[in-house]
């Protein structure tokens, strides 16, 4: 059964997903000469004041243990004009997850100058979709640097390397953490206040980095922000993985307003208290027992859970009281013959005719993010930054098979980086519609990462009312913009 959860998280934690069959292939016809550098300038408003800025679009060369160029790293920086003294000027370096995706997520929908245009509550737009200066950049606070690992964007491995090299947990680390060693010499960032942030399986990749640049070539950062966190290598078992995700099946309900009206009546926040209270007793207990619980107590946990999930108690009574992930998104909306989405439970999708309920359809959140931001980007790279390419840019690489996966903690990684330096600070956003990183199993990793608790007042947690990409509805965009200065505020 720990076999399998494994091989689910690893299968499902492909951020901002999509199949294999989606994944974008390698173009090896292309050739792997670098193009030189675009610099750009431009400028924007942000907080009602004007801000100039200069925009590059480059590679950096990721070299063996014999300095032969293996692989060339993809970028995009911004850096904000007029600033003669770099020292005490952030640097925030920002990836994406998967494995196997580009940086455009954070990049085109979050912290960039530029960002997709969706509607306000961050629902598929309708074609020709448009790109908008971003009034929610956080240029103004930082200068950015986004990274597209190697086979996502348009990084790729050296002609006769294996594709593969780079692509597994501590192989990638390897090769990110090089190209930012060398980014931040070539630009003479070392004396600069250092951010890494990371969303899905970015979030793995920024809690080892953290380790990695600073045990490898002591490079202290200040902080690291994870988004839509993984739990980083601390596994829950069976029992508890389906306690700590019982409070995002209480959101999803309360949203499509399957909860009884006591509960549907007061605000999500609250409403969930009484979900963990109940998820992480009488629910947690009861499935401790296994087969030897009463029938009587199974039937009242039954009813119980009932109350919070939306699910009737008949049908959880069946399961065992054990409803999982994808079992959860087949219920909810059963009678409406609807399937709610993975990475965003706020979004729906008519489940498969052929197969009813089908827990194989395309997740309905994934659907309304791809064709958006990948017309975005490839638009914004050729025709705003004037870095022209004929190389297909892979919003999801060709990453497997990825190594190390199950076998790595990469979160005794962030604590012993903290331990040793006692300034960094890490920043959690999570959002309570994500059922793919659900909030409480993050929550509940981060305090067994730091089990002791001597770390607690250096972890900062914000909350949004929206999914695995919170920013694509307006309002929590604009929030989580404020918690994101506010903790690099607090850790520079």
């Amino acid at each position: 059964m720990k076999k399998q959860l494994i091989l689910a998280v690893a299968m499902s934690l492909i951020i901002l997903t999509g199949s294999a069959l989606s994944q974008d292939k390698p173009d090896p016809g292309i050739s792997i000469i670098p193009q030189a550098d675009a610099v750009t300038r431009h400028q924007i408003v942000i907080g009602g004041k004007p801000l100039a800025y200069t925009a590059t679009c480059g590679t950096l060369p990721i070299r063996d243990e014999k300095e032969k160029t293996t692989a060339r790293i993809f970028y995009i920086s911004y850096t904000k004009d007029g600033i003669a003294d770099r020292h005490d000027r952030p640097l925030l370096i920002a990836f994406n997850g998967g494995p196997g995706s580009s940086s455009v997520w954070l990049h085109m929908g979050f912290l960039g100058p530029r960002r997709v245009v969706y509607p306000d509550e961050g629902f598929l737009p309708k074609p020709p979709f448009r790109l908008v200066d971003n009034e929610f950049s956080i240029l103004d606070e930082a200068d950015l640097v986004f990274i597209d690992p190697v086979a996502t964007g348009y990084s790729r491995m050296e002609p006769g390397e294996d594709p593969h090299k780079y692509h597994g947990v501590q192989e990638d680390l390897q090769a990110v953490a090089e190209f930012i060693r060398l980014y931040v010499t070539r630009n003479q960032r070392w004396a600069s206040p250092k951010f890494l942030i990371g969303e899905s399986y970015g979030t793995t990749r920024a809690a080892g980095l953290a380790g990695v640049l600073q045990n490898q070539h002591r490079m202290y950062l200040n902080g690291v922000t994870l988004v839509s966190s993984m739990t980083l290598g601390v596994e829950p078992g069976d029992d508890l993985s389906l306690a700590l995700v019982l409070p995002h099946y209480t959101a999803s309900a309360w949203y499509h307003n399957k909860l009884p009206a006591d509960l549907q009546n007061k605000p999500l926040t609250e409403t969930l208290k009484e979900a963990e209270a109940f998820a992480l007793g009488a629910f947690l207990q009861a499935l401790v027992k296994g087969g030897a619980i009463p029938a009587g107590e199974r039937s009242a946990v039954a009813r119980q859970m009932s109350r919070v999930t939306g699910i009737d108690a008949e049908t959880l009574e069946r399961m065992n009281l054990r409803i999982d992930r994808i079992g959860f998104r087949r219920e909810l909306l059963k009678r409406e013959k609807l399937l709610v989405g993975r990475l965003d439970s706020r979004y729906t999708a008519a489940a498969n005719e052929a197969t009813p309920f089908s827990v194989f359809d395309s997740d309905p959140a994934m659907n309304a993010w791809n064709g958006p931001f990948t017309a975005m980007v490839n638009q914004y790279f050729h025709q705003d930054l004037q870095y022209k390419s004929d190389r297909n840019y892979a919003i999801f690489g060709d990453v497997r098979p990825w190594k190390g996966m199950a076998e790595s903690n990469v979160g005794l990684l962030l604590r012993q980086a903290m331990i040793q330096n006692p300034f960094l600070k890490v920043q959690v956003l999570a959002g309570y519609y994500d059922g793919a990183t659900d909030y409480l199993s993050t929550r509940w990793a981060i305090g067994h990462i730091d089990a002791g608790g001597e770390l607690k007042d250096r972890f900062r947690f914000d909350h949004y009312e929206c999914g695995h990409m919170m920013y694509v509805r307006k309002a929590d965009l604009a929030k989580a913009k404020k918690d994101l200065a506010a903790f690099i505020a607090s850790a520079r």
